[in-house]
């Protein structure tokens, strides 16, 4: 009968697991939300600005100074890996586009990959439950063949 709880006992570590790894994969989700976020504010922002506007540059720290665009065709994109380009306008929105595509994608894979989890946390419940009445029937049986 211990044996039988042993492997109650790791199924439930399993499980465990399972939900650990899942809520973190829904975590790295939010946060590639935020990204998108944050490039669809850029692509909003350089469809408005114009040469000769004033904006709030950050600076870090939530410093921000003001400054005057002077062209807006000058516009550095981050292109991941620490490296950056100056683009125009148009190549930048491309830029964050081509960015939000592959945050939806990684996001995609994600989602798919939470659902073959849980699918797999639902194989386990399903035989926990199995052990569990299979333990109940044999403290049963015992219980009556001790009556006896």
């Amino acid at each position: 009968m211990s044996a039988g709880g042993g492997g109650l006992r790791q199924l439930q570590e399993q499980l465990q697991a399972i939900d650990e790894e899942v809520a973190a994969l829904k975590e790295d989700i939010e946060e590639l939300q935020t990204e998108k976020a944050e490039a669809n504010e850029a692509i909003d922002a350089l469809d408005r600005l114009e040469t000769d506007d004033i904006v709030q540059v950050p600076l870090g720290g939530d410093a921000y100074v003001r400054a005057e665009i002077q062209n807006v065709d000058e516009i550095v994109v981050s292109l991941g890996g620490g490296y950056a380009a100056e683009r125009d306008r148009e190549g930048a929105v491309e830029s964050l586009e081509h960015k939000k595509n592959a945050l939806d994608d990684r996001i995609s894979s994600i989602q798919s990959e939470i659902s073959e989890l849980e699918s797999e946390s639902d194989e386990l419940e399903q035989q926990a439950q199995q052990m569990q009445q299979q333990q109940l029937q044999q403290m049963q049986q015992q219980f009556q063949q001790s009556d006896e």
